[in-house]
């Protein structure tokens, strides 16, 4: 199931994608009507925290709908919505793994030997379609990440990397976007990678049951329609059961918390000399079974 969050009327909302249409299923709505269910979430992040039984009642939600005398009124063309991240908040940070791909380590200069992890503020979260600032005020080394991103289901601590899947909901589609010059100024990544609007995520969250291995997706990002990453989770030196099992060794994990999984080689600081964003560009970023992640910038 794919599923997206969305501003419409000054309320967010969220809802799964009508199959073979441009559209979205407005849920809280149908349940709101028909009163199908004896409750359902208000937000997806409460959703999310049910995990199988979320998606059962959503189910039930659009079957409901389709079976009413007006199933259109319960739907929203995606002409009339702003899209919002599919998580338009997070718990805490968002925590990524960095030098995930040893390629991409190399290119930066260094090795892919040692797990690497950073956050990114929650402010940082931005939309699919949204366009965004290069901050030109601030850096003038923004660059561009393509990652998939981990989407948690359940609270768990110390959790055993073959237990690992039980915690995940789903995955998406993130750009951890970074301003080179600060995170070198200050020896650390947050500040670098924590700008206004620097975690576009989206365009959906898709269930983990669509994508039964996360580790046989391929990553590629597109700047202006030239392809400059072109890579396989199937590369990660980390994979996706490793990253949950030794991040929350330390770290209690929540419905909703987003880990992003690492980036492969191609980023703007990879070229000589380096092809950093700047004002007009486009960037795309596509994951096999997700969609694809696009974002302006001005």
């Amino acid at each position: 199931m794919k599923l997206l969050s969305y501003r419409l009327n000054d309320g967010i909302y969220f809802g799964p994608k009508v199959k073979k249409e441009e559209a979205v299923w407005d849920v809280l709505r149908i349940q709101e009507t028909l009163q199908v269910l004896p409750s359902f979430p208000g937000t997806i992040v409460e959703g999310v925290s049910l995990g199988i039984d979320f998606i059962e009642q959503i189910r039930k939600l659009v079957e409901a709908a389709l079976k009413s005398e007006n199933p259109n009124s319960f739907k929203h063309s995606f002409t009339e919505i702003e899209w919002l991240s599919p998580i338009p908040r997070t718990p805490k940070n968002i925590m990524a793994v960095g030098k995930n791909y040893a390629d991409h380590a190399k290119e930066m200069g260094g090795a892919a030997n040692s797990f690497v992890v950073f956050t990114k503020s929650p402010t940082a979260i931005a939309a699919d379609e949204q366009t965004l600032s290069v901050h030109a005020d601030k850096t003038s080394s923004y660059d561009y990440e393509g990652e998939l991103a981990i989407v948690i289901g359940k609270k768990g601590k110390d959790i055993p990397s073959k237990l690992a899947y039980d915690y995940i909901f789903g995955y998406t589609i993130a750009n951890d976007l970074t301003a080179r010059d600060i995170q070198k100024r200050h020896q650390q990544y947050f500040l670098g990678k924590s700008l206004e609007g620097s975690c576009p995520l989206g365009p959906y969250v898709v269930t983990k049951d669509e994508i039964p291995n996360p580790q046989e997706l391929t990553v590629v990002t597109k700047v202006n329609d030239e392809i400059r990453q072109n890579g396989k989770t199937s590369d990660m030196v980390f994979s996706v059961e490793q990253i949950i099992a030794d991040i929350s060794k330390t770290v209690t994990l929540e419905p909703g918390d987003i880990i992003l999984t690492g980036t492969p080689a191609g980023v703007g600081n990879g070229f000589n000399p380096p092809k950093f964003l700047k004002s007009g560009d486009i960037v795309k970023i596509s994951i096999e079974g997700i969609g694809t992640l696009v974002n302006k910038f001005e």
